[in-house]
């Protein structure tokens, strides 16, 4: 059986670029409208929104590789990175690493790669004190499914004693980006390249599609606007499938397709989470010196949970928990919130729920 990386050709992925111009066009359009409308948001917005699509990258990818983070700890960990608040107390480790992660792609966007940043983003998303290479044991690194008792081998990646030359080439390929490449297809094959090599022992898929954010952030020179792992979770099945598809192959057509349209989505996620922010800048300002500090932060922990909001509604309870009064008082403060349009209510008795009144 032969694997891709044992090709011939190795690694002169083919591929189609044309398949991509309608998308790419989309992308960059969009692109700039997405930073124009950024732009327009005052600094403490626009850094509340990079948290915001930092934190949701972060989750998503964990995610994916079926690690599941805390969402208010990851959140806190970035919003401490870019001096949104100072304690750090509540931060746990995972979350710092994921954090620390994504804020150094971001911030190091422009940089070019090297094996030592490598190293460094796999010691900071494992938060170890020490930095580590790629791996060395001699048994084969395999992409296996157990099921029922019955072993298949998804895929199998170069001998370690390999990686080291491997890497070399992937990022003399990856640092020299020309302009004329389509951006999307590049994106697409350098993740599909790096996780062929599938360089460290553990972490391969969250770095891979850190590259892909930082191959982006070069392409449109600034740092990207966009968590492509929110959609790659939306549309898991279909990202292992496609990925699977390349195993023995270089021509990766149906690839830098999927992927393009992936990243594509992302965009429009990243712009719908634009929107949202507005939406919340014009909420709480058409009810400054009219909502007390008890709702004002319930709602300010509302917007905290993105635009999906929290999950099956805000409920009597949880505005108990974050306010820390009575049940009394947290009637009429909701009460007070609907009347006054910044929340709608649904449901009725126990199933009251109360949702940011907002498009």
């Amino acid at each position: 059986m032969v694997w891709n990386w044992q090709l011939p050709d190795w690694p002169q992925f083919v591929y189609d670029s044309s398949l991509l111009a309608s998308l790419e066009n989309r992308f960059l359009q969009e692109a700039g409208g997405t930073f124009a409308i950024f732009k327009h948001l005052d600094d403490n917005d626009k850094k509340n929104f990079i948290v915001e699509l930092l934190c949701t990258e972060g989750m998503e990818s964990s995610e994916i590789e079926g690690e599941l983070l805390q969402r208010e700890s990851l959140q806190f960990s970035i919003q401490r990175h870019f001096g949104l608040i100072t304690d750090k107390h509540r931060i746990l480790p995972k979350e710092e690493g994921m954090a620390n992660l994504m804020c150094t792609v971001y911030d190091t966007y422009n940089q070019p790669l090297s094996h030592e940043t490598l190293y460094e983003w796999h010691r900071l998303l494992f938060n170890r004190s020490n930095t580590e290479g790629y791996r060395s044991h001699e048994e084969p690194m395999q992409i296996v499914s157990r099921r029922y008792d019955r072993e298949r081998v998804y895929f199998e990646a170069p001998r370690s004693k390999e990686v080291f030359k491997e890497m070399t080439a992937f990022i003399d390929w990856f640092n020299s980006f020309k302009e004329e490449k389509s951006v999307l297809a590049r994106a697409a094959v350098a993740h599909l390249y790096f996780e062929s090599i599938h360089p460290f022992e553990d972490g391969n898929g969250r770095i891979g599609r850190a590259l892909v954010e930082k191959l982006l952030s070069q392409g449109l020179q600034r740092p990207t606007l966009i968590a492509v792992s929110h959609i790659i979770a939306k549309r898991k099945k279909e990202y292992y499938a496609a990925l699977d598809a390349c195993n023995r192959t270089l021509c990766v057509d149906k690839w830098v397709s999927f992927f393009g349209e992936v990243i594509v989505q992302s965009q429009d996620e990243a712009l719908r989470l634009i929107h949202f922010l507005m939406a919340k800048c014009t909420l709480m300002s058409s009810l400054v010196n009219k909502i007390n500090e008890r709702q004002e932060k319930a709602l300010l922990r509302m917007f905290a949970e993105g635009p999906v909001g929290f999950k099956g509604g805000l409920s009597a309870e949880n505005y108990i928990r974050i306010t820390k009064t009575s049940r009394a008082t947290a009637s009429r403060d909701l009460a007070d919130l609907v009347e006054k349009g910044a929340l709608r209510k649904t449901g009725r008795l126990k199933q009251t729920r109360y949702w940011l009144n907002i498009d």
